[in-house]
């Protein structure tokens, strides 16, 4: 999918359409998840500290991410591709590996080039969106293709052509060279995958160690043996917060860790999973991280059990100096509680998960948490319908009135406690619905002279 967030923010906010727009954390200390083309422009790109993306685009919309509805948007995308495949290997939310032959979509180029044809048409028709499809016999030629493809198009890798293809270009092109192996062959005058091959797999192993250097070999020869493999199973639940400025009343990050375990859990929850080990973590003042973890003797998705590990794993962290970044997870998960099998007492289970509310001057007395109206997000009006929060603060909030399928609308603003004013879900990009396999998958493979047939459908 193409520069996915931000893409999904344009669509549903016409105003926005064509215009720069970057989501992501807003604070002081937050990144960029997604720029859109328009903000690439200035030189925006994912993962640049968010105040550096500012003065490169003062004029650019800033977003919070609306994870849940990508997720949703995600997972229309991921049911079009199993239509196509039962071989269907998802790396994130827009990125995700096809193998075209296993679902007889595709058994030479020319069918090959139609599947990506169809499947990009689908998408576009369901989502409203684009994506750029990279067609090749393997993973890491399918993501060269993709990266090529970009932004809404398609490549296809012709058979025999792969070396003559990958020669030329950067040895960062290839999967698993990032910055600090780019700099370390860079100082050994190696620039592009041709010098890649003809250092040889020796010099590479000398250079990188025997796993990556044989690796890296292999890919700058155009081998790539990886099978695609469909449906990763979660190895764990975790969430983290970044803080705006370091926290250091102890009181307060026992606070903020009670408050991650429930968000952590209702993951959890949500997933129908459980799990038996709770895991800490702890960024300090001085960008030091420390993990701990607790292994339970079962499986839990109980909120007090989570809250209670976390807060004892927290006991053994000297967090004198301040904490800018908290995260609690869970691991070694399970479909399945302990709880479950040993009927817990009923209080447990309607242990609530509600956050907790901004405490007041007075330490006994909570006062009423403050709405918050993060930038982006979709709001209901009484009287003027569906809208999104522009900007906040100094107890106003700022709201544009519009609707994916609506007119650039209006600006109001109102008080942040405004009795009319409610968060709302996000209405869908197209009305459509979801074609089933028989409208997408193509037939007629044949049962011979077939070559392997991947796809690679990604996000930039």
């Amino acid at each position: 999918m193409d520069a996915f967030f931000a893409s999904v923010e344009q669509a549903s906010k016409p105003s926005l359409r064509g215009k720069a727009v970057v989501v992501g954390g807003l604070g002081p200390r937050g990144v960029v998840a997604t720029a859109s083309y328009e903000a690439r422009v200035f030189g925006v790109h994912s993962a640049m500290p968010m105040a550096q993306a500012r003065r490169l685009a003062p004029n650019a919309a800033y977003l919070t991410p609306r994870f849940a509805f990508y997720r949703s948007i995600s997972e229309q995308v991921l049911g079009l591709l199993r239509a196509l495949s039962p071989l269907v290997e998802p790396l994130s939310l827009d990125e995700a590996f096809v193998d075209l032959e296993a679902g007889g979509a595709a058994w030479d180029a020319d069918s090959a080039r139609l599947a990506g044809a169809r499947l990009r048409a689908d998408i576009r028709a369901v989502t409203g969106l684009t994506g750029s499809v990279g067609l090749a016999a393997s993973k890491m030629l399918a993501k060269v293709a993709s990266e090529k493809a970009k932004p809404d198009g398609l490549v296809l890798i012709e058979p025999g052509t792969e070396r003559a293809l990958l020669g030329p270009m950067p040895v960062r092109t290839l999967p698993g060279v990032g910055p600090a192996t780019g700099d370390h062959l860079r100082r050994a005058g190696i620039h592009t995958v041709d010098e890649l091959a003809e250092a040889g797999e020796d010099e590479l192993v000398r250079l990188l160690g025997k796993a990556h250097g044989h690796a890296l070999y292999a890919m700058a020869m155009a081998h790539d043996e990886r099978s695609v493999v469909a449906e990763r199973e979660a190895k764990s639940v975790s969430v983290e917060d970044t803080y705006d400025v370091d926290i250091h009343d102890r009181v307060r990050v026992g606070m903020e860790v009670r408050r991650l375990a429930d968000r952590c859990v209702r993951r959890l929850r949500a997933a129908g999973l459980s799990g038996r080990t709770i895991v800490l973590k702890v960024r300090r003042y001085d960008f030091s991280t420390l993990t701990r973890s607790e292994t339970l003797r079962g499986p839990t998705d109980d909120p007090a059990v989570v809250r209670e590990a976390a807060a004892r794993l927290l006991g053994s962290v000297d967090t004198t100096g301040g904490v800018r970044l908290l995260g609690v997870g869970v691991s070694g998960l399970a479909d399945y509680t302990q709880e479950d099998l040993f009927a817990q007492a009923a209080g447990a289970e309607t242990e609530s998960l509600v956050e907790e509310p901004v405490r007041g001057p007075a330490a006994d007395q909570p006062a009423p948490a403050e709405r918050r109206w993060p930038a982006g997000h979709d709001v209901r009006h009484a009287e003027y319908g569906h809208g999104w929060v522009q900007g906040s603060g100094l107890g106003r909030v700022t709201v544009r009135f519009e609707t994916p399928g609506s007119p650039p609308g209006r600006i109001r603003t109102f008080p942040t406690d405004d009795p009319d004013l409610e968060p709302a879900d996000p209405l869908p990009l197209v009305h459509r619905i979801l074609p089933g396999p028989e409208d997408t998958a193509l037939s007629g493979a044949g049962a011979d002279g077939r070559v392997s047939s991947q796809a690679a459908v990604e996000g930039g």
